[in-house]
């Protein structure tokens, strides 16, 4: 699918910019806010910035977009640069972004969640210190634990001579801590503890503690839990669910059309990114989107909804990096050639119109359909 081009409306306040930014920001200002947002969604990603920077309300703005998009759009300016941004999005936003990119597959990416921690605290300790409540626990002690080691004044320190490790700082003469590696500074470790120690000293105790005496692989399951719970809200299921798309068929169900009646349409549901412009015309390249366009307008919008869950389920299965931007266009590729070879099939096989096809079988089993007649596991299931 070809990448977005960079909408009228768009190239015309971006070109004010040039000679009046004033006027830019007026014309901007003068849209209403659903459609600020609709064209923000709209404008290619490496140009969403300038438009963010003309925002007159970026309070209002910033935490109306989808948690994807928002993801999508910070990393296109660059987390080091995005506190800005950052600074007006909502705590559910925050750890969305995280959830998304702070993952590789299911294990945490400690780097990259660092990376995001760094980009809200650029963004002020009235944004940092909401964001540590909402992230869970778990994962920010795996990220301290990934960095320093901290030891525990005890008690009876004084008696027995007990002395504070060599390069270990304190905020509190309780808890010490030095990094792991020689090279790193812990700046942004120390902003973090100094901003938890003076604004929420318990949040502050719970993590250090927990770096002294958690277990990593416990906190990395609790932390994978809490994070799956989340992405099925966003639609993304869990990997062995998402799998079930790729079981493949005997051959004698391949020709198989439910009875009429059999399938139920998808209700509509919050997409985590802003609904995709899909090819649904009757000249389109796949036939799934010609069939959707002979569809009444109320039964093609519940199908299009039904065939973003089926995306999202195509990056899960497909292990996609979810917080990359190219990952939406690849996983809805995939799911319109699989689903219209299948829905080729079944047109074929039971001399029916595409149009009663997609109102007797699910896309779910079109692209089962089609997945086993293409023969080809994109990838290796777990062991």
């Amino acid at each position: 699918m070809s990448l977005p081009a960079l909408p009228a409306e768009a190239h015309r306040i971006l070109l004010l910019t040039r000679d009046d930014r004033a006027a830019a920001r007026a014309a901007f200002a003068a849209l209403p806010q659903e459609r600020q947002v609709a064209l923000v969604c709209e404008t290619p990603m490496a140009r969403r910035g300038e438009l963010l920077d003309l925002a007159p309300s970026p309070e209002l703005l910033i935490p109306a977009l989808p948690e994807a998009e928002l993801c999508f759009t910070v990393k296109a300016i660059g987390l080091a640069d995005a506190g800005w941004v950052l600074e007006h999005a909502t705590t559910e936003q925050i750890v969305a972004c995280v959830d998304l990119d702070g993952w590789e597959d299911q294990t945490p990416d400690l780097s990259r969640v660092g990376e995001w921690l760094g980009a809200v605290a650029e963004a002020g300790e009235e944004a940092l210190v909401p964001a540590t409540h909402a992230i869970d626990p778990e994962l920010l002690v795996l990220w301290l634990m990934d960095r320093i080691e901290v030891f525990l004044k005890p008690p009876d320190s004084e008696d027995d001579g007990w002395q504070p490790p060599a390069g270990g700082l304190t905020l509190d003469g309780q808890f010490y801590f030095r990094a792991r590696k020689e090279d790193d500074d812990l700046g942004d470790i120390r902003s973090l503890l100094d901003a938890l120690f003076r604004n929420d000293y318990w949040r502050y105790f719970r993590m250090l503690q927990g770096t002294v005496w958690e277990l990593r692989a416990e906190s990395e399951e609790w932390a994978l839990r809490w994070r799956a719970g989340r992405l099925l809200d966003l639609g993304f299921p869990p990997f062995e669910e998402a799998m079930a798309i790729y079981g493949v068929l005997p051959a004698r169900q391949l020709d198989e059309l439910p009875p009429e009646g059999a399938f139920a349409p998808i209700g509509e549901w919050p997409l985590p990114v802003w609904m995709p412009r899909l090819p649904v015309t009757s000249a389109a390249e796949h036939s799934v989107f010609r069939a959707l366009a002979a569809l009444p307008e109320q039964e093609r919008r519940s199908h299009l909804y039904a065939f973003l869950a089926l995306a999202n389920r195509v990056a899960v299965a497909e292990r996609m990096p979810l917080g990359d931007a190219e990952t939406i266009p690849r996983a809805l590729e995939r799911a319109a050639e699989r689903v219209s070879a299948g829905l080729d099939h079944l047109v074929a096989a039971r001399a029916v119109d595409p149009t009663e096809v997609l109102r007797r079988a699910s896309l779910e089993r079109l692209f089962r359909v089609g997945s086993t007649l293409s023969g080809d596991a994109p990838f290796a299931a777990p062991g």
